[in-house]
C-alpha cells in the first residue's frame, strides 16, 4: 500500500522547493506544505492566513502564498 505523499511518487511536487506559489480560493484553507507535495523530507504542516491579505508567508521555509482569485 502506498500513501498519496510517497516519496516514490513522480506526480508530487518535493515540498519547501518553491519560494512562490499561487493559491485559488477552491485550494482553501491554505496549508504549507500542499497536500501536492512530498511529505516525507518536509517541515509540520502550518496552515496559513491568506483570505484577509491575499498573500502569506510560510514561517518555516519562507514560500509566499499568493491568492490568485
Amino acid at each position: 500500500m502506498t500513501h498519496s505523499t510517497d516519496a516514490k511518487n513522480p506526480d508530487l511536487a518535493t515540498a519547501s522547493t518553491s519560494q512562490t506559489s499561487e493559491v485559488r480560493r477552491a485550494d482553501l484553507p491554505l496549508s504549507c506544505p500542499t497536500p501536492e507535495q512530498r511529505l516525507w523530507n518536509a517541515h509540520p504542516r502550518v496552515f496559513l492566513p491568506i483570505e484577509k491579505t491575499g498573500e502569506a508567508t510560510c514561517p518555516y521555509c519562507s514560500t509566499h502564498y499568493r491568492l490568485v482569485d
